[in-house]
């Protein structure tokens, strides 16, 4: 299989999964290197195709319907899955966070979290990696944009967050 055939059935593929797919997933499919997977990704980008990275793999972005909403937070590292919790148990999906940093500007970190268990998976990943998160560069106060199920779904989320101390108002 050559290249643009690769590119071809990669884009394909993630247009058919409703789950993210791993670098390494897409490698062993296609037979190739991780490597060659994120340089097709980015080749695919560079042509204009939406595919995100999660921490769990690449999604295509997908016209999906939904409340968007952003919520401004602050809270310590210790408390971003309490945070993250409190979103997805409320109805709502944690697309990304967004920090303004001093020296880059806005950074983004595609987060693509819609339950308990793909919270629980992206706080095993940050803690096997030992990451920190964006929200470190802040002293804490970050940005979510959110995808809810409706007007009611975001206003328990920011009761909640508000409750907790978690909002930024």
């Amino acid at each position: 299989m050559n290249s643009s055939t690769r590119r071809a059935a990669i884009l394909a593929l993630l247009q058919e999964e409703s789950a993210p797919v791993s670098a390494s997933a897409l490698a062993a499919r296609f037979s190739v290197s991780r490597q060659i997977i994120v340089g097709d990704v980015a080749l695919l980008r560079a042509a204009g195709t939406q595919i995100f990275a999660t921490p769990r793999g690449y999604v295509l972005e997908h016209a999906e319907s939904g409340l968007l909403c952003a919520v401004a937070c602050v809270h310590s590292t210790e408390d971003m899955g309490r945070e993250l919790y409190i979103m997805v148990d409320n109805g709502c999906d944690v697309l990304d966070v967004v920090v303004e940093h001093p020296v880059y500007g806005q950074l983004t970190g595609q987060l693509a979290l819609h339950s308990r268990y793909d919270v629980e998976q992206f706080l095993q990943r940050v803690a096997r990696h030992g990451a920190r998160p964006l929200s470190g560069l802040t002293d804490g106060i970050h940005l979510h944009n959110l995808r809810c199920g409706g007007e009611d779904a975001f206003q328990r989320v920011r009761e909640q967050l508000r409750a907790a101390g978690f909002l930024l108002e």
